[in-house]
């Protein structure tokens, strides 16, 4: 694994470590700046397939934790949308050359980062409850992003939000979308041939780093006030995407 520097490791290791911490203590806000970080050392294609072990890895932990209290008829909707997305980002990775999807991740970056500074969702204003059809366009955008960065927290939010569950039914429900997407995403990357011999290596080697991410976040970076984490997490994955876009354009 020498092809990785001193500094792409120790960028690595804090990608993995913060997403554990924003899976576990801050609803996974922030589950995408994994794969931009990593990007810039690795190519993408390797990048989305060494994460996504780890991230199964948490998601058993997040599952467990909200056993049974998820809405089935929420997950009917939205989990076929998400299958949906998940053929349509596997094509985009096949079809696309590195450099493009590179700058593809690098902008799903940015706009997520404009997302937390201006709060784009939120002003996503519903005139009334968002039905069948809006959870069907919403979860397969979140199965594209999901597949091509690891990334499809913010679009699967818009419409869960605007559906007003109760706080323990909307973790839950996110949380098996998730467990179900990433799951489903083993098969295309395979197909793919994204886990290679190198990549399902680092993705071992960087497995234990899943249980102290989630640790950390549901035992330490709890009583850390969440503005100053935010603004840090979101300004790596500003710099992380912009970094990325220049590389795809240059």
């Amino acid at each position: 694994m020498d092809f990785l520097t001193p500094a792409g490791w120790a960028v690595t290791v804090i990608a993995v470590l913060l997403t554990g911490v924003s899976k576990s203590a801050f609803g996974g806000a922030l589950g995408g700046i994994g794969v931009p970080l990593m990007a810039i050392w690795l190519p993408p294609g390797m990048a989305v397939a060494v994460m996504l072990p780890i991230l199964c890895l948490m998601d058993c932990f997040g599952v467990r934790a909200y056993w049974k209290k998820w809405s089935v008829t929420e997950l009917k909707i939205i989990i076929p949308g998400g299958l949906v997305g998940i053929v349509l980002g596997a094509l985009a990775i096949g079809l696309l050359p590195d450099r493009m999807v590179k700058g593809v991740i690098g902008a799903i970056a940015v706009l997520f980062m404009l997302d937390r500074l201006l709060g784009l969702r939120a002003r996503l204003k519903w005139d009334h409850t968002p039905g069948p059809v809006a959870g069907g366009i919403w979860s397969a955008v979140s199965g594209i992003t999901s597949t091509l960065a690891h990334a499809g927290g913010p679009p699967i939010l818009v419409y869960l939000l605007g559906r007003g569950l109760p706080k323990q039914n909307f973790v839950a429900t996110s949380a098996v979308f998730f467990t179900v997407v990433n799951a489903a995403k083993i098969a295309p990357y395979i197909a793919l041939g994204l886990f290679s011999r190198d990549t399902l290596k680092l993705a071992a080697v960087l497995a234990p780093l899943a249980p102290i991410g989630v640790w950390l976040g549901l035992h330490v970076l709890r009583r850390v006030p969440e503005r100053p984490f935010y603004l840090t997490a979101t300004a790596l994955l500003g710099l992380s995407g912009a970094k990325l876009l220049w590389d795809a354009l240059v």
